[in-house]
């Protein structure tokens, strides 16, 4: 296997990484008393949604993962878009002078940390189901499993 197919889970998972952030970003956040507001969150969460179900497919089908693989590369790119938020929450918060700097601070581990564990957990018995489905990496005979460790 040559290098640049080894590291095409982490082009994807970077890819995905930036479109989770880009829509946390973009959307726009109105006030709470503004009725449109529950529609543009939900509208960001049901794009984040789509974009991760993709990511796991394409991990499946496209990279062959393993369901554990898959779930922990779906994940990683969304611990990226997590840390991608806690960025741009930070800048807000510098910019406009509101803020806890402190808790804001501790937001560029905790977010991370926090969105890739549910990731991870939600992936894999997603990419499971699929395993089970039949959908993604054939199972090896125990022959061509060692034959493909060495």
């Amino acid at each position: 296997m040559d290098a640049s197919r080894k590291l095409q889970w982490f082009y994807t998972a970077m890819a995905f990484g930036i479109v989770y952030g880009v829509v946390g970003i973009a959307f726009p956040n109105p006030p709470s008393s503004d009725e449109r507001q529950f529609l543009w969150r939900l509208a960001a969460w049901l794009i984040c949604a789509v974009a991760f179900a993709i990511h796991i497919v394409i991990e499946c089908l496209r990279t062959r993962s393993s369901a554990g693989m898959a779930a922990l590369h779906v994940s990683a790119s969304a611990a990226l878009g997590a840390f991608v938020l806690a960025i741009a929450a930070n800048i807000h918060a510098l910019t406009t002078g509101t803020g806890n700097q402190r808790l804001l601070g501790l937001a560029l581990l905790v977010w991370p940390i926090g969105a890739g564990v549910a990731a991870l957990a939600v992936a894999w018995v997603a990419a499971a189901g699929l395993a089970w489905l039949g959908v993604g990496p054939k199972k090896l005979r125990d022959d061509e499993a060692c034959n493909a460790q060495l």
